[in-house]
């Protein structure tokens, strides 16, 4: 099964910006904080399809995956952290959205 450069790269021209919109639209639209991480993750997914892709294209297929791993492990860190983030929102003020962020002074 296998796949030529010029197929990969029309599938990927279709797929990665439809990634990468859908998680800006779901950032900036959405007024939930969890579907603002839900578009957080999505946009980076799309980021890490376009870096594999890449590298695939011009052959350093090695420096792609290292990055690609990288990538995949800050986002996991992020997504913790973002995600207690909620939790402690969550907790204060009964409701998870944004607008009731600005309420929260120190």
């Amino acid at each position: 099964m296998s796949i030529n450069i010029a197929q990969l790269i029309r599938v990927s021209m279709v797929f990665i910006p439809l990634l990468l919109l859908a998680g800006f639209y779901c950032i900036m639209v959405s007024r939930n904080l969890i579907r603002t991480l839900i578009g957080l993750e999505i946009l980076t997914k799309g980021v890490t399809l376009l870096i594999i892709v890449a590298g695939y294209v011009t052959g350093y297929m090695a420096v792609a995956q290292s990055f690609a791993i990288t990538l995949i492990i800050i986002e996991v860190v992020v997504l913790a952290v973002a995600a207690g983030l909620i939790v402690n929102v969550f907790r204060h003020t009964d409701s998870l959205d944004r607008r009731n962020l600005q309420n929260l002074r120190g």
